[in-house]
């Protein structure tokens, strides 16, 4: 269990991972449209697909060590499981967002965000 300052702390502690993730992601993304249109891509070819996919689960594996909840890539969607009002929630972190700043009742899922 998370507290929203720990969730907030472990978002900036881990950032430069969750950047390299989205590096990761976008030359994975870029790598196959090339070689699935051309054959051939500046950025390799088959063992550099695997390279960078061996890569990005690393990163996820990375995070479920941490016990956050990947729950997207592309956007990178990250939960915290956590307690709120004695409620259980998960403390949520959107690609793009500065900071943890929603939450949700786990059985609500992502449409039942609301601001922290």
């Amino acid at each position: 269990m998370f507290t929203l300052a720990q969730a907030r702390h472990l978002v900036a502690t881990l950032q430069p991972r969750v950047d390299e993730l989205i590096r990761l992601r976008a030359d994975l993304a870029e790598l196959r449209v090339d070689l699935a249109d051309h054959g051939v891509s500046a950025l390799g070819g088959l063992a550099e697909v695997k390279g960078l996919e061996a890569r990005l689960h690393g990163v996820v594996e990375e995070l479920h060590q941490h016990e956050i909840q990947v729950k997207g890539i592309a956007p990178v969607l990250l939960d915290f499981p956590g307690e709120r009002a004695g409620r259980a929630v998960l403390w949520c972190w959107l690609e793009g967002d500065s900071d943890v700043r929603w939450y949700h009742r786990a059985e609500c899922g992502f449409a039942g965000r609301r601001p922290v």
